[in-house]
């Protein structure tokens, strides 16, 4: 059976590091190795990483320097690159795991025996579930996206798309960097994993959130329709999704650069072409057969 090694980026996390130990103690199948990589915490998430790890031999810590407040992307993909540069050694699969998830105890069985029955599968997760309404809702993602909570990658896969980019999207980047390359991502939507912290909570202003997205369409090279069409789906929940029209505006007119990979650009563009807007739209209600 392939082996798999986890690594999370923890800021301010301690009470929900505790849930997650839980959990990865109770899988079916352990991992050769957690590895905390603390970045930045201004509570006791270092002492409580160290009292799990002191608890476990399978669990380590360390910590990488953060940033004064807490933002997505560049922060989390230094804390990853340092993590995998404090690996023993490759493992056969390697989880980034976010300290706000928990799942349940076959989770980990089940996506290494994915792995193993599909050769050409380099990056995959369960389906995310948040609390809404107080009840657990499914959350749905479209084509071959993958959920970042949980993500799983294959060792061959990851030496593809590293170095991870140093910005917001970077674990949407990676999924075309894998796809360009021949590799198959894939949410495996009977596997369920829960979010306890909705995503975008601590990014501040739910506009400016927006226009972040925005800015990583423009960087991805977005097709024009889809970028509408994206942005009309989301704005129906949420009008402040406006912003993403906004973000990759302002992009546009600074000239800012393009992800320099040109395949991958070109695998993002060939996902988005108008024919398959309607199975898109499906996906992401959560009414194609795929989404069940």
């Amino acid at each position: 059976m392939l082996n798999y090694s986890v690594i999370t980026a923890a800021r301010n996390e301690s009470a929900n590091l505790v849930e997650l130990y839980a959990s990865l103690r109770s899988q079916t199948i352990l991992p050769s190795l957690w590895l905390i990589a603390e970045n930045g915490s201004t509570d006791d998430t270092r002492a409580v990483a160290d009292s799990i790890a002191a608890a476990a031999p399978w669990v380590r810590v360390i910590s990488v320097p953060g940033d004064r407040t807490p933002v997505r992307g560049a922060p989390i993909v230094r804390a990853l690159h340092a993590a995998l540069e404090a690996l023993d050694g490759p493992p056969d699969l390697l989880a980034n795991v976010d300290a706000d998830v928990t799942m349940g105890s076959a989770y980990f069985e089940t996506l290494v025996a994915r792995f193993e029955e599909d050769t050409d599968l380099g990056i995959a997760s369960g389906s995310a579930w948040e609390q809404a309404g107080g009840k657990w809702v499914q959350k749905h993602v479209t084509g071959d996206s993958v959920w970042g909570a949980t993500r799983v990658y294959r060792w061959a896969c990851l030496q593809d798309v590293l170095p991870f980019e140093p910005r917001l999207a970077w674990d949407g980047i990676d999924e075309a960097k894998a796809g360009a390359r021949g590799w198959r991502t894939r949410t495996f939507v009977d596997l369920p994993f829960e979010h306890h912290r909705p995503e975008g909570e601590r990014d501040g202003s739910s506009l400016r959130r927006w226009k972040e997205v925005g800015r990583s369409c423009h960087y991805l090279d977005y097709r024009i329709p889809y970028l509408f069409a994206r942005t009309a789906h989301h704005a129906r929940r949420d009008p402040a999704a406006v912003g993403i029209l906004w973000g990759f505006a302002g992009s546009l007119l600074r000239r800012e650069p393009r992800l320099a990979d040109a395949r991958a650009r070109q695998y993002v563009r060939d996902s988005q072409r108008l024919r398959d807007l309607p199975a898109r739209r499906r996906e992401a209600l959560g009414r194609s057969p795929r989404s069940r």
